[in-house]
């Protein structure tokens, strides 16, 4: 008879108890029942074969055999003693020996009884042994549901050094699985099952806990990855639904002075296509009624910024003030004189708040915003703050948002009665398997079209060797009157080391281009933000011909005269983090470079990066081979996002299985948005489950 559900706690299943439950809860997240049985291994392990003592090879591994303990001795003193066993088959002997737990092994092996062992063998003069081997009684070996690929679950130190061993967790789960009997709840529906041919839910669960086949285990894999791609995409996507619903958002529905007088009057240059049509999706998504929650992907430089200025001077026109916020204090300045500079002849009162602005400002800052003489405010974390308190802020814009945690963007909510509408905006350019998992809830828009006029970079890969034909490339590109960026990695664990080798590389490059013909600055996170200020403004100014960087110049540095990016060491970085430093460059009508300067030992990985950079500027397709290379987790510290912590499916490897998932579950919202038909009770049960533990996070971008 099942006393337990999957909601029970697994301190209550057999075999678990407080202590060992507190620690799988502590190692391993798993509080439930329900969390157990979705803990899959991560491998099999062959137990089909039985070998014969008088048959092993030396170059053998793990072997199973059926034989007799014959004898048994103890050797050695205190802590240097050992326990040895006489194995014997038909065809031989073998020795089997323990270090540790000697008594309480002794007390419990029989002799003459038939065993089947399992281990890993060692030759020593001419006779095998096995240490601490895999121990089980023909009799119950034959009884248990031990089949005949074994798992191998994901473990811990700290498990194992409290004797949780894997064998410990088989016997877990074997309990587990004689108590339900085949009673776990089925949560696809009977059409999705026939549709996609897929197994049962009972039938998945056992066999990925104890296949009986490789082609069976196939299925069960299949069917569990098709759900948790399935759930992830049925709650985005009816995550977007219902927000459209129910989150209610100011209506824009006028466009009026400030909109028309700037794209009428003060447009530097003529919009692209692809801008006039994420303008148009904007527009409509803020004069409906609900809250607009759209992504803006653009490669760089491909004119994001504008988009959103003109979205935001359509938020004045209702009366709204805007808030655009940005991960680093170089970034949102740079957004802060670029967004000023557009605006200059408007009567728009701008500001900048960061942590480096001082009390005596900040006050009058708050003071403005309260009354709603200040209509766009642009900053860093700082404007998460309680402090910081809007008269009616109607428009929040997001740069590089996957830098910000969901708690924090869901401060900005707070700000008012009604949530804001929401514009994320990233020059990394997401796959479009990531794009529907990480943002799968959101409205994405893109601008796939650079603005007319400019240039392709031209990227090369140059080696150590060739250094000085590169400097002396760098010097006529200097005599022609243009600037410089040589960015160096940051690649020790130590601050201290990093500073070491950037200095290194500065000092080598004044030597290379002395002064008074060249003027090189340099830029680094050590600096105070006034430094950084100040070169950067030479920089920009074109006083400065080099400027020695690390990546503190990867996102949102302006400089249209810089016509060159030299990357030291490139291989030491990401693809997409060398995308971005390359898209620094080529901000005007010259001709651009980027040259990547690497060191002669590359990794196979890393000569993909480079290959990648040579032959393609393509955003898109650089991120697909990022994500390949790299895989999600690490893409864009997805950690945070919490939709990526995957069971079983991988958005790489499963991603023709995610849009299989996907049009599935869109199909299901399509004709029953709220899954009150009969047919698709098993899926809004589950749906439900999922969503209660999920909780508010899932209304935010």
């Amino acid at each position: 008879m099942k006393t337990h559900t999957t909601h029970t706690a697994l301190a209550y299943l057999k075999g678990v108890g407080p202590a060992r439950a507190e620690l799988f809860e502590k190692e391993l997240g798993i509080k439930t029942i329900g969390d157990l049985v979705s803990f899959f291994p991560n491998r099999y392990i062959d137990r089909t074969q039985f070998y014969k003592i008088g048959a092993l090879q030396e170059t053998q591994a793990d072997v199973q055999i059926v034989g007799k303990i014959t004898n048994i001795i103890t050797e050695g003193e205190l802590r240097h003693s050992r326990l040895k066993a006489t194995f014997t088959d038909e065809t031989g002997s073998m020795e089997l020996v323990w270090f540790k737990g000697i008594k309480w092994i002794k007390s419990a092996l029989k002799t003459q009884t038939p065993y089947v062992i399992f281990g890993r063998i060692n030759l020593f003069k001419g006779v095998f042994s096995m240490a601490h081997p895999e121990m089980d009684l023909l009799t119950e070996f034959q009884k248990s549901l031990q089949s005949a690929m074994q798992p191998v679950y994901p473990s811990t130190e700290n498990l194992l050094k409290k004797g949780i061993s894997n064998r410990v967790v088989q016997g877990i789960m074997q309990n587990l699985f004689l108590e339900f009997k085949g009673a776990f709840q089925e949560t696809l529906s009977r059409e999705l099952l026939q549709t996609h041919q897929l197994i049962d839910k009972n039938t998945a669960l056992f066999q990925l806990h104890f296949p009986e086949n490789q082609s069976l285990l196939a299925q069960a894999e299949y069917r569990m990855k098709f759900e948790e791609l399935f759930y992830i995409q049925l709650q985005l996507l009816r995550n977007n639904l219902l927000r459209k619903r129910k989150i209610k958002s100011f209506i824009f529905e006028k466009v009026g002075f400030f909109f028309n007088e700037f794209y009428e009057k003060h447009l530097p240059f003529d919009l692209t296509e692809a801008q006039k049509r994420v303008l148009r999706e904007i527009r409509k998504d803020m004069a409906f009624g609900a809250q607009m929650n759209r992504l803006l992907q653009g490669d760089v430089g491909s004119g994001k910024t504008i988009v959103a200025v003109l979205a935001a001077l359509i938020a004045l026109d209702n009366g709204f003030q805007v808030a655009i916020m940005a991960p680093t204090e170089i970034l949102a300045t740079q957004h802060f004189l670029s967004i000023s500079e557009l605006l200059k002849d408007m009567p728009v009162q701008i500001r900048l708040l960061t942590g480096s602005v001082k009390t005596k400002d900040r006050k009058i800052i708050h003071e403005h915003l309260e009354n709603g003489s200040l209509h766009v405010l642009i900053g860093t974390h700082a404007l998460i703050e309680d402090k910081v308190k809007f008269q009616n802020l109607g428009l929040v814009v997001i740069d590089e948002q996957h830098r910000f945690g969901v708690a924090q963007r869901a401060k900005m909510w707070q700000k008012n009665h009604l949530p804001p509408h929401v514009l994320v905006m990233t020059a990394t350019p997401i796959p479009r398997t990531l794009a529907m998992t990480l943002y799968g809830d959101l409205d994405v828009s893109v601008i796939d079209e650079l603005p007319p006029g400019r240039k392709e970079i031209k990227t090369a890969l140059r080696f150590d060797s060739q250094r000085l034909s590169v400097f002396q490339f760098l010097k006529e590109e200097i005599a022609k009157g243009r600037q410089i960026y040589i960015v160096y990695p940051l690649i020790e664990e130590s601050e201290t080391l990093d500073y070491k080798y950037l200095m290194d590389g500065y000092e080598s490059i004044i030597r290379a281009f002395p002064r008074p013909n060249y003027q090189v600055g340099i830029v680094h996170g050590r600096m105070k933000p006034a430094d950084k200020d100040a070169e950067m403004q030479l920089f920009t100014a074109g006083k400065t011909h080099i400027l020695v960087a690390t990546t503190v110049i990867e996102v949102g540095v302006n400089v249209p005269n810089a016509s060159v990016m030299l990357i030291e060491n490139p291989e030491k970085f990401g693809l997409s983090q060398l995308h971005q430093l390359r898209g620094r460059v080529g901000r005007g009508a010259d001709q651009s470079y980027c040259v990547l300067l690497a060191g002669t030992k590359l990794t196979h990985e890393a000569k993909m990066r480079l290959k990648t950079m040579v032959e393609t500027n393509d955003g898109f397709k650089i991120a697909e081979v990022d994500l390949k290379l790299r895989g999600p987790g690490n893409i864009m510290g997805t950690q945070q996002s919490g939709i990526l912590n995957l069971k079983i499916a991988d958005i790489v490897r499963d991603s023709a299985l995610l849009k299989m998932a996907r049009y599935a579950a869109m199909d299901i919202l399509k004709e029953d948005p709220n899954l009150e038909a009969t047919k698709n009770y098993p899926i809004r049960i589950t749906y439900s489950d999922i969503d209660l533990k999920t909780g508010i996070w899932a209304n935010i971008s």
